[in-house]
């Protein structure tokens, strides 16, 4: 690929002045490549003449058609203006309508006698078929339109640039350019998967011989341009893949005593998932290169237990853990739930956050010297003045939250430490190849014995009574209830209810015979704690609270949860909302109260949530209906912005430039990987970070 060649302003191209320039720039259309992959929106075939008798309603059809009467049009019920001409052909007649238009345009086209090509969408309005903002050209006579019959591409409009003049810089650009648009690989493995050539496939979608958007939007062109961007992609992940292999790591022994006292003392039998899954990971601890593996799991399957036994093989051979979250909430749950695990075994551990006044001094000293074992944090771990003693392990939660490089300035605050990454957002195994092709992925897919399916229901808000009296119905036997509500206090912005005033009405007014609880984010750390502890041990009935039960609270005789404002919630935290309950031997319920005015898109949410408790299932429905970037964060994911690709519908092409990618790159010359890095640099830069 001569990459001076397509970087190469579009203000260079003839014709292409100041003005153009600046809407390009708009566009994000600089470059000679941006201007390739400009693609069309669509196609107008013209190469089918149809007679007016001919057309159907709700198709599109091509006539040539001589002007016989034109009027301006007025809707007294609308107050707008319109204007028609009837044209005819030797079969019959059709209305032409224009509601936008200018002047000098209409005197051009609306002229008696004059001889149109027409090309648009036909409909009908009372007995006559009309065609509203057709394409059209006049034509000097009838032979011209000979020249018109062809498949002439249509883009996104650009402000100020004509679609005529458009199309003209695009074939001016591709008779200088096109050859310069090689693949990042070499044209033997090109020949070898018998791909067609770059750029071939983009004269073929800019200057095409049919409709190519005939059959949906992925031709067999648009499929070459899906898999140049993915081989890129796929070869990023293999060569940080195969670097990261390279390194030296830090070899750990398992079977250690605090590991040992941690396995024997828990009150539980591990699952067969966590003892497949910890196996791997002492596996990967055990070797001679870094861990660098991703722990997914569904809510409540019991990856934190994981991440602690991890944890205690790293401190059996004398080296510090740090626990990082997306957010101080997220952290700050982390920390309450394992710090009694750590301090059992006598194990310091501390928690780190953004403002932590003359409090923060002794904790960093504490880090720098080794006192303290086990750090948890949010991106305070990551500052300048953190510093650690002997850093041997990270483990990450929630880590398609964090943006790449805030991974990466932890990992290089110790010498290749391992790092274990975990997610309760399952996504579909063919995605994770996408999202985390540069990881070992282990999978918890058993939950605890003894788990009860919770059954999950939407209820209006006005018909609340009717929970209300479910929640009662749990406390008189004996049971739990979590209450949640979006805000912590009322807002000026949204009309919510929220946390703190509705834990007075049900304190004083709805439920005065019951013990009632509160906690929301804004607590101390220690009133949090209690608050918890008291709800664990039955001392509190019902406990109104904010998102802040997310994770990290696991109550066994809670038995039914209510989410407030169901609508406002993401399918993946109302799942995770949900696991908080059916975590005893007891049968639990979920309800999520909805307004009648929310979305369609939340309504297909909350009725996802009805059908399953599979985290999965559930991740591939948000996925569909939000898409990849909405539900994974694409910027923080890692996942770079695709031109032309998208994920879902594109898996396929993904997975065949893996396999190229994987095929290929161990036998490229140095010289040819080197190309490749440079290509994915100049692509993507400092968005993207599996670069060695």
């Amino acid at each position: 690929m001569s990459v001076d060649n397509l970087k190469i302003a579009v203000s260079q191209l003839k014709g292409v002045g100041p003005k153009i320039t600046r809407s390009m720039e708009e566009k994000g259309i600089k470059t000679i490549e941006d201007l390739f992959y400009l693609l069309p929106l669509r196609y107008l075939d013209q190469r089918t003449i149809h007679p007016i008798s001919g057309l159907k309603e709700g198709e599109r059809g091509n006539v040539i058609a001589r002007v016989i009467a034109y009027r301006s049009l007025f809707f007294r019920h609308t107050r707008k203006k319109g204007y028609e001409a009837v044209v005819e052909d030797e079969t019959g007649t059709i209305s032409l309508k224009w509601f936008q238009w200018s002047p000098s345009y209409l005197k051009r086209v609306c002229e008696k006698g004059v001889f149109l090509f027409l090309s648009g969408q036909v409909s009908r309005f009372g007995e006559t078929l009309q065609m509203v903002h057709p394409d059209v050209v006049v034509l000097d006579d009838e032979t011209e339109a000979d020249d018109l019959k062809k498949v002439t591409p249509l883009y996104s409009p650009i402000d100020g640039i004509k679609q005529g003049t458009l199309r003209k810089l695009i074939q001016d650009a591709l008779e200088r350019y096109a050859d310069d648009t090689k693949s990042v690989y070499p044209e033997s493995i090109e020949m070898r998967h018998r791909l067609t050539p770059l750029p071939e496939a983009l004269r073929k979608i800019h200057c095409p011989e049919e409709d190519l958007y005939s059959d949906g939007p992925r031709h067999r062109y648009m499929e070459r341009l899906i898999l140049e961007e993915y081989l890129l992609f796929q070869s990023a992940l293999w060569i940080h893949k195969s670097v990261r292999r390279k390194e030296k790591g830090i070899s750990f022994r398992a079977q250690g005593s605090f590991h040992k006292k941690f396995v024997k003392n828990l009150r539980f039998e591990l699952t067969d998932a966590q003892k497949r899954v910890i196996s791997e990971i002492e596996g990967d601890m055990s070797g001679p290169e870094p861990m660098n593996r991703l722990l997914q799991g569904d809510v409540g399957s019991g990856k934190t237990i994981c991440a602690v036994i991890a944890s205690c093989i790293a401190i059996d051979n004398g080296y510090q853990v740090a626990f990082m979250a997306p957010t101080e909430i997220l952290a700050e749950q982390h920390y309450l739930t394992i710090h009694r695990f750590f301090e059992m075994l006598n194990i310091t551990i501390a928690f780190l956050r953004g403002n932590m006044g003359k409090e923060r001094k002794p904790v960093l000293n504490g880090i720098r010297n080794g006192e303290i074992t086990v750090i948890v944090g949010t991106h305070a771990i990551i500052q300048k003045d953190v510093a650690f003693n002997k850093l041997g392990l990270i483990v990450i939660d929630e880590q398609h939250r964090f943006g790449v490089l805030q991974r990466r300035l932890l990992i290089e605050k110790s010498i290749t430490p391992d790092v274990l990454m975990m997610t309760a957002t399952p996504i579909p195994r063919t995605l994770s190849m996408v999202v985390y092709g540069d990881l070992d992925v282990s999978v918890i897919d058993e939950m605890p014995k003894g788990r009860q399916p919770i059954v999950t229901k939407v209820f209006l808000y006005d018909v609340k009574e009717k929970v209300h009296a479910l929640v009662e119905k749990e406390i008189t036997g004996g049971h739990q209830v979590f209450i949640v509500y979006p805000l912590i206090e009322e807002s000026d912005k949204v009309d919510l209810l929220n946390a703190t005033q509705m834990f007075a009405y049900f304190r004083d007014s709805l439920f005065p015979d019951y013990r009632i609880g509160l906690l929301h984010g804004a607590m101390k750390a220690e009133e949090k704690e209690k608050t918890m502890a008291l709800f664990k041990d039955g001392v509190i009935d019902i406990l109104v609270c904010t998102t802040v039960i997310e994770v990290g609270i696991d109550v066994p005789n809670a038995t039914m949860i209510v989410i407030e404002h169901a609508e406002r919630f993401g399918l993946s935290q109302l799942h995770q909302l949900r696991g908080r309950v059916g975590r005893g031997a007891h049968p639990s319920k979920c309800a999520l109260i909805t307004s009648s005015c929310r979305t369609e898109i939340a309504t297909k949410r909350l009725r996802i949530m009805e059908k399953t408790n599979d985290g999965f299932k559930i991740a591939e429905e948000d996925m569909l209906i939000r898409g990849v970037g909405d539900m994974l964060g694409v910027r923080q994911s890692g996942i770079p912005k695709f031109r032309v690709g998208d994920i879902i519908r594109d898996m396929d092409i993904m997975l065949h430039a893996r396999n190229i990618a994987e095929e290929s790159l161990p036998e490229l010359k140095a010289v040819d990987v080197k190309k490749i890095k440079e290509a994915i640099r100049d692509r993507w830069g400092e968005d993207f970070h599996t670069i060695a």
